[in-house]
């Protein structure tokens, strides 16, 4: 039997934010096993934990969707390293930086416990770039079940990656993101010429940003939180000269349309007139602990 628990990110309270499944002593497991127990849990991530190749290091660590490995998410890398770090039990102040070995590179993740409360902090370990394929407009809409695209600064739908890839799509208002969603046969044609399987639909409020992602053929009908698209989100900022020299932090929600609302920290590091760091930063609270089989799978 393998131990795990599962943690909210991207949330002070329980049962809100984006669930994690952290399977521990998972270095003899195959990744048909891995998979299995990801397609088990159901969850848009699961993430497995070993041992470091680099012993200096915390820990190597794989992450999952329900139907394929991924590089790299961020709602995993800052719930696992909030859950290795310790800090999450109340006690004095403390800082503590763990690096995780992932399979888009090394994540240092900064931890930090202030007042109880618990958060952490990574710098995504790609720098965002543009993501070829297009995105017309009007089959956007059209995939989205929406009439009109496009919000203060953001005019048209963006492709861009950073490990993983998304079309950010622009709406106009909260109402038209609170309407949006997957239809048929329209967003499989879009996701085919757009060369992704997720889109990150976003509108302005006087706070920041408010975000829905939806992944259906990744098996993730709506993401509650997405650190990866989040981080990678800062090229689209820069593109649209949204971002002025130095450090600027927005304020993300995502989830709210879901009942398990999510508040996401961007910082994004301009230097000479480029994009230089991109950090994320997000709390994490336990919810539950036990052991799994492990699966009787070949490969």
């Amino acid at each position: 039997m393998l131990a795990f628990e599962t943690w909210d990110v991207f949330t002070e309270s329980p049962f809100a934010g984006n669930p994690l499944a952290i399977v521990r002593g998972a270095d003899a497991l195959s990744v048909a096993q891995m998979q299995t127990l990801a397609r088990e849990f159901n969850l848009s991530e699961t993430l497995f934990v070993m041992a470091p190749r680099d012993p200096a290091r915390t820990a190597r660590v794989r992450i999952f969707f329900p139907t394929a490995e991924i590089p790299f998410a961020g709602h995993p890398t800052l719930g696992c390293a909030i859950a290795l770090s310790g800090l999450a039990a109340p006690g004095p102040d403390a800082e503590v930086t763990l690096v995780l070995e992932e399979e888009a590179g090394l994540v240092p993740v900064c931890v930090r416990r202030r007042a109880n409360r618990v958060e952490g902090t990574f710098a995504a370990p790609v720098l965002p770039f543009a993501a070829p394929g297009r995105a017309d407009p009007a089959l956007t809409a059209a995939a989205l079940g929406v009439a009109t695209l496009g919000t203060v600064g953001h005019p048209a739908p963006s492709l861009w990656q950073g490990g993983p890839a998304f079309l950010y799509v622009p709406l106009p208002d909260l109402a038209t993101l609170a309407a949006a969603g997957p239809v048929q046969p329209h967003w499989s044609r879009l996701m085919h010429e757009a060369g992704v399987d997720s889109a990150w639909c976003y509108t302005r409020t006087a706070q920041g940003y408010r975000a829905r992602m939806f992944s259906p053929t990744a098996g993730i009908p709506e993401d509650p939180a997405t650190g990866s698209a989040s981080a990678i989100f800062a090229a689209e900022l820069m593109a649209r000269g949204l971002l002025g020299a130095g450090e600027t932090r927005i304020a993300i929600a995502q989830g709210i349309e879901m009942g398990r609302p999510s508040t996401i920290g961007l910082t994004a590091v301009v230097e000479n007139g480029a994009l230089a760091a991109v950090r994320v930063t997000g709390s994490a609270v336990p919810i539950a602990q036990g052991r799994i089989a492990v699966p009787q799978v070949a490969g």
